[in-house]
């Protein structure tokens, strides 16, 4: 764990350069995360409309002793209308990974989702390639449920992930 306070908090004005590289620059979003060029100025835009909380996806900021280092996001998803949960990710500066922040992060989103939405089930996946945020879903208390083979797209191949979840009854780490 770190010895840093993380904290998570809305997305400031000040934080946008920085999460937009977290989505457009190679190099900042890091082999495992780039997927192409996208519409740049999406996460601008949204900011401007809700601040990115939004009722079906959300984003908030993750501080390290106040220094912005990343982002979590959630998204509503359900198999059927009546039953939905959130689906969750994150993403970090190059000079943030590593270091615990981002298993601090996830359990903090993890404690903020289930105290402030009904959600019964949270889920996250990550690509079978990727053992570090396969072990930091694990230390916040989510379940390997398997793996699905060839759902992403990314670097001119398709590639298997590893879905986890996280059920408001299951026990967590302290």
């Amino acid at each position: 764990m770190t010895d840093h306070q993380v904290s998570l908090r809305p997305v400031s004005e000040a934080d946008l350069a920085l999460l937009e590289a977290l989505v457009q620059d190679p190099e900042a979003v890091g082999p495992l995360q780039w997927y192409g060029w996208s519409d740049p100025g999406r996460l601008r835009r949204k900011w401007a409309e809700n601040g990115l909380l939004g009722a079906e996806q959300s984003h908030l900021a993750v501080a390290d002793d106040g220094v912005f280092r990343g982002f979590v996001a959630w998204r509503r998803r359900a198999v059927v209308p009546a039953a939905p949960y959130w689906s969750i990710g994150i993403q970090l500066t190059p000079d943030a990974r590593g270091r615990g922040i981002g298993t601090a992060a996830q359990r903090l989103l993890v404690d903020y989702l289930f105290a402030h939405s009904p959600a019964v089930r949270l889920e996250a996946d990550t690509e079978t390639t990727n053992p570090a945020e396969q072990r930091a879903l694990e230390k916040c208390g989510f379940t390997r449920e398997g793996v699905q083979r060839s759902l992403v797209f990314r670097d001119g191949e398709w590639r298997d992930i590893v879905r986890y979840s996280l059920l408001r009854s299951d026990p967590r780490p302290a």
